[in-house]
């Protein structure tokens, strides 16, 4: 069993045992989810590290999106419970890049690439994710990617 999923199960024994109701269906949910992952497929495989990251990343944006839709639907106490479970998640994801440390990173792999326009923007993704490697959502380093290109 990988660290991180260790880490997940200990968390969820522990949170059972404390009845705290919010972390352990949310670490059962995860855990679910990357069980799920593991068996999908031809064989069955045990996950890396990076890859139980990558569903914890999922997972996370599922909640922040399912609050968005809560809080337009009207439904503030379902979106509050969303946005509670993807912090409870968000404890195990690294720590987020600053504005600065990403837009470093995107000149970098613009430079590196030597992309210009908008049409470059594909190559300057595949260059940057790599090194951002769940540091950042997905979304905030297009908005920069696009930015910068734009802007050349």
């Amino acid at each position: 069993m990988t660290t991180l999923k260790a880490t997940l199960h200990d968390d969820l024994t522990t949170a059972i045992k404390a009845r705290d109701q919010l972390r352990s269906a949310t670490l059962r949910l995860t855990l679910s989810a990357i069980g799920y992952e593991e068996t999908a497929g031809d064989s069955a495989r045990e996950l890396s590290d990076d890859e139980v990251l990558k569903i914890i990343t999922r997972e996370v944006k599922k909640r922040r999106d399912a609050a968005e839709a809560f809080d337009k639907a009207g439904r503030a106490e379902s979106a509050e419970r969303e946005r509670a479970e993807a912090e409870v998640l968000t404890a195990y994801l690294p720590a987020q890049l600053s504005d600065d440390e990403l837009r470093a990173l995107v000149t970098e792999a613009v430079t590196e690439t030597g992309a210009s326009g908008m049409a470059g923007m594909g190559a300057v993704m595949k260059a940057v994710q790599p090194k951002i490697a769940g540091r950042a959502e997905g979304s905030r380093v297009a908005a920069e990617v696009k930015r910068q290109l734009s802007n050349n």
